[in-house]
């Protein structure tokens, strides 16, 4: 039996190159890994005053003072669902920048 060495981390790594447009492919990648952190921390800001307000949007649906209807809320999403998926592939599409977003927001989000 022949083994064959499997080194993935340098196979994908020599895939990238070793600048783009004049800059370092690492700066390029950092970019949007820092814009990711800080998404992520404000996501998780305004999550915690989006859960309030939904309770109170609950609260006031409930008594009759506001009209909340899954119909509507069904229109929406199939309305604009399709665009903001076409824009997230847009923003995730190359990887090794979709790659440092995605690790930016997750972190932001954990540690912010």
């Amino acid at each position: 039996m022949i083994l064959l060495p499997l080194d993935l981390l340098s196979d994908l790594l020599g895939l990238i190159p070793k600048s783009i447009g004049g800059l370092p492919t690492l700066v390029i990648m950092a970019i949007p890994f820092i814009i990711g952190l800080i998404v992520g921390y404000l996501i998780k800001k305004v999550l915690k005053i989006a859960i309030i307000a939904a309770i109170i949007v609950i609260v006031v649906a409930y008594f009759g003072f506001f009209g909340l209807s899954l119909s509507a809320l069904g229109n929406l999403v199939t309305q604009y669902g399709p665009i903001a998926a076409q824009e997230a592939i847009l923003l995730f599409g190359l990887l090794p920048l979709g790659l440092g977003l995605i690790i930016g927001l997750v972190l932001g989000f954990i540690f912010g």
